[in-house]
């Protein structure tokens, strides 16, 4: 169960970065691009690490208030539920 708990999150934060990019390189050649609500709800689903590297690495997303604050708010609450389960059940 723990490695597929592993590779899930491995592969939605790649999920994450990936989208970022695609969807910077869209935005640059004036093409269909990924909605903000999906990009968003890549980094609820666990993508929150890949999806923060992406805005930052790419430069994409970063003066949107919803993605400068949102993002890394995700990115906290996970970290907090993941301490909560954790010392709840391995103690």
């Amino acid at each position: 169960m723990k490695l597929y708990i592993i590779a899930y999150v491995i592969l939605i934060n790649i999920l994450g970065i990936l989208s970022m990019w695609i969807d910077k390189r869209k935005s640059i050649k004036h093409k269909w691009r990924i909605s903000e609500k999906t990009l968003l709800y890549i980094a609820l689903l666990g993508g929150s690490i890949g999806s923060l590297c992406g805005m930052y690495l790419f430069r994409h997303k970063t003066q949107k208030m919803r993605f400068a604050v949102g993002i890394p708010a995700i990115l906290i609450f996970q970290i907090l539920a993941i301490i909560f389960i954790v010392t709840q059940y391995v103690i």
